[in-house]
């Protein structure tokens, strides 16, 4: 994962907002060391970590620290910023830089994302001895802790009382050393390597000053262990050194499981950042040459191949072909491009070779922008996990007390030995661990803003994902969004005077001299339906009414009512049906052929294939949908009559939106503004959650809360049913995570043992705190199993 940087609409040079890598993140409530910590340092306003994405966002006054000595501080509380030693992949020209000095490793201009550039095994060495490592890394070291803890685990349990009472097995102890002894040095390498985590966790959980997972697991195994010493050391008696390594064995054995499942849920960003070329291909002194993609400057001229990714952003100059965009902006059809197509970096040239003109490279292309909302997403906070982390906190706590209070009322009060006293007390603290508190929604939250971006779909926050699941009112702006935004023929009226395709041909070819969109319209139709073209000559254009030529000897006229008026042609019987389509919403274009009228056309901008089934989708999910527009009412009742659209709010200006969106959330409905982004701004602002659609290469629109790379109306319900599913989880693994702690605690701490006989031992406290924390990781994956609707 990379660090990115970048200044916030509005924040001005006197705040930035960073994302920095913190690798060695092994429990969700280690995160609280690196809040504690950095929340605490000159200059920082704000810090939100993420265990599950080994991430800390930190928002800070440049003018004050910089980013070199936030990843200083990162690295002095234990853990790793691969900032420190590896180049960062994205970087952002409009942040606040470091100070000349300040950073020896800082990117150069320009660097673009790729994924080929990877720490050495000498950056990977942290402090603790585990900091630094990778997800997989941190898998392979958790995965070898249990194995040693399993492995010396098993000969102290064959060799300890329960051995002897639950397998009826009586071993001689080898060398005829006492069977505390034989224990005790059996449990060394489980203390100290399999165990030092859980040490070098708690220190530093106490040096910043919170309380964390860590600290519970150190007290219960180490009071256990240090106890069972104490014991050897002066002279024998009962010790229970099983309950200490094996409750180390079970603890590893589910947060290895959990790390696992925790891994998969940034998939997408990892996806994400594999998906651009390490390489380009750059046209120099008229030679191909292949540079590393970093080294691609705005404006070089790039040589992309059959079967070759488009290294960075550019414009197509030379060349033809289709484009597999699916990876960046989930458009499942190949795109076709030619000269002056824009086309997206780490997208997919399928046949033709094109020479691409670069528009955009390093922070500024359209993936480097995906990776960093969708990494933005993950790091934000849905105000339920913002209560979860203040309540794992105190449960810490609370375990702490609750596991004093149990040794001394198991003790003192109920006169029970000490042995006894003091595993009910270590079995009320590692039961009491909130790490699936900690992990309830980031997980859900990664999986869900991963699930969207596959799709095209970028939430920018966790807020607005959480939003998207309450929204009642979907608004929807007409042109752009529900229609294409373009004109089209709908209809071809044509009298009795000519053959149709003969009528087209005329027409167009007088339209073909014409660079009005209603023309362009018409020759689209015309070639659409293979017609061979015909050449005007004589052409006359008559701003605002229409065009004048001849073709073929013929005089062909073809504009508006007012048009033939001027040449004395009278409109005839097709009056009607210049007067129906008008009243339908659609522009009637009259033609006239050697001053007689031959036909009338139809334009209107046509809906998109996919509005209507976006329209049935929302309304299976119980939306309402709004149709806003300042178009007039007959055009906009025409376009919702056919989509099936609830209510039609036209003839509305742009400024005025923003009270109509204010209106229709009296009542505390949630509404949803779905625009372009740019002249939809106060409305996407003022709606409870604003979508920009059909973003395509430009994806940071600031005013919107989730962006739409498609032009697909269909991808506004899918964006609603991945918010549901979102925060279906996230109340699942809440639910689960607070129902488990309530029920759980009065277990351990004995409170059914006299009436139901109903004892756990600190092994199965530790075996059924870990398996909560992976039942929570997996049901966040799940998730990945939601099919959104697609087109």
């Amino acid at each position: 994962m990379s660090d990115h940087v970048s200044a916030r609409p509005g924040e001005g040079k006197e705040r930035s907002t960073a994302i920095l890598d913190v690798s060695g993140l092994h429990w969700a409530s280690e995160q609280n060391v690196v809040v504690a910590t950095l929340g605490r340092r000159p200059g920082v306003l704000q810090v939100e970590a993420n265990a599950a994405a080994q991430t800390a966002t930190v928002r800070f006054d440049p003018r004050v620290t910089s980013l070199a000595e936030l990843r200083t501080w990162i690295t002095e509380c234990g853990y790793h910023c691969a900032g420190q030693s590896v180049p960062s992949h994205i970087c952002d020209p409009m942040a606040e830089p470091d100070p000349p000095g300040a950073s020896a490793e800082a990117p150069p201009a320009g660097h673009a994302l790729h994924a080929d550039e990877t720490a050495s095994p000498h950056d990977m060495m942290g402090h603790g001895g585990h900091a630094g490592m990778s997800m997989a890394s941190m898998v392979t070291d958790m995965r070898n802790r249990f194995l040693v803890a399993a492995i010396f685990s098993i000969p102290i349990v064959l060799w300890s009382p329960i051995g002897t009472e639950v397998f009826g097995l009586d071993l001689p102890v080898p060398f005829g050393w006492r069977q505390d002894v034989w224990a005790l040095l059996l449990s060394l390498p489980v203390i100290f390597y399999s165990c030092w985590i859980f040490f070098d966790g708690a220190v530093r959980a106490l040096r910043a000053r919170t309380l964390d997972m860590m600290v519970l697991v150190a007290v219960a195994v180490g009071a256990g262990w240090l106890y069972s010493l104490v014991v050897t050391l002066t002279g024998g008696g009962e010790v229970f050194y099983e309950a200490a390594t094996v409750l180390a064995a079970f603890v590893l054995l589910g947060h290895w499981f959990e790390m696992r499942a925790r891994g998969g849920a940034n998939d997408a960003v990892r996806a994400l950042l594999d998906l651009a070329p390490p390489k380009a291909t750059v046209i120099r002194d008229g030679q191909p040459v292949e540079v590393p993609t970093a080294e691609v400057t705005v404006g070089d001229l790039l040589l992309v191949r059959p079967g070759s990714k488009i290294p960075v952003d550019g414009t197509v100059e030379e060349g033809q072909s289709e484009v597999d965009e699916s990876m960046v902006t989930g458009e499942s059809l190949p795109v076709h491009k030619e000269p002056r197509s824009a086309v997206i970096g780490a997208t997919i040239n399928r046949n033709g070779t094109l020479r691409v003109r670069a528009t955009k490279v390093g922070a500024d292309t359209a993936l480097a922008q995906i990776v960093h909302l969708v990494q933005q997403a993950q790091n934000s906070k849905a105000p339920g996990q913002r209560l979860a982390d203040r309540a794992a906190f105190w449960l810490v706590l609370v375990a702490l007390v609750g596991g004093v209070l149990t040794f001394a009322v198991w003790l003192l009060a109920a006169g029970q030995p000490f042995s006894v006293a003091i595993l009910f007390a270590i079995t009320v603290v590692v039961i009491t661990c909130p790490d699936a508190l900690g992990l309830a929604t980031p997980t859900a939250i990664m999986v869900g803003t991963g699930l969207g971006a596959k799709r095209g779909v970028l939430f920018k926050n966790a807020m607005a994902l959480e939003s998207s699941a309450r929204i009642r009112v979907v608004v929807m702006d007409k042109t752009g969004t529900l229609t294409k935004g373009e004109p089209e023929v709908t209809d071809v009226v044509v009298g009795d005077t000519l053959p149709d395709d003969e009528f087209l041909r005329l027409v167009a070819a007088v339209e073909r001299e014409s660079e009005h969109p209603l023309a362009e319209a018409i020759v689209r139709h015309a070639d659409g339906l293979g017609l061979a073209p015909m050449r005007a000559e004589h052409f006359e254009n008559v701003p605002g009414h229409g065009a004048v030529a001849r073709v073929k000897g013929r005089k062909v006229v073809v504009g508006n009512r007012r048009l033939l008026e001027r040449e004395g042609v009278e409109p005839g019987k097709l009056a009607s049906r210049r007067q129906e389509m008008a009243e339908g919403g659609r522009t009637a274009v009259m033609v006239a052929v050697d001053n007689t009228v031959a036909g009338v056309i139809g334009i209107a901008d046509a809906a998109r294939d996919t509005s209507p089934a976006a329209i049935a989708t929302l309304h299976e999910l119980g939306v309402e949908v709004v149709m806003l527009t300042g178009d007039n009412a007959a055009t906009a009742e025409r376009i919702a009559q056919r989509l099936g659209i609830d209510t039609v709010i036209a003839e509305v200006l742009p400024g005025d939106k923003a009270a109509k969106i204010a209106e229709l959330q009296a009542g505390s409905r949630k509404v949803a503004m779905v625009g372009d982004g740019v002249n939809d701004a106060p409305a996407l602002a003022q709606a409870d959650l604003g979508i920009a659609i059909g973003a395509g290469t430009d994806v940071a629109i600031e005013t919107a809360d989730v962006v739409l790379m498609r032009s697909d109306p269909l991808d506004v319900p899918a964006a609603l049913h991945i918010g549901r599913g979102t925060l279906r989880k996230m109340r699942q693994n809440l639910g689960w995570a607070i129902g488990y702690n309530a029920l759980a605690l009065p277990i351990a701490a004995g409170v059914f043992e006299p009436a139901f006989g109903l004892v756990l031992r600190p092994e199965i406290a530790a075996l059924s705190m870990s398996g909560s924390s992976v039942i929570v990781a997996v049901n966040a994956l799940a998730l990945k199993r939601l099919r959104p609707p697609s087109t």
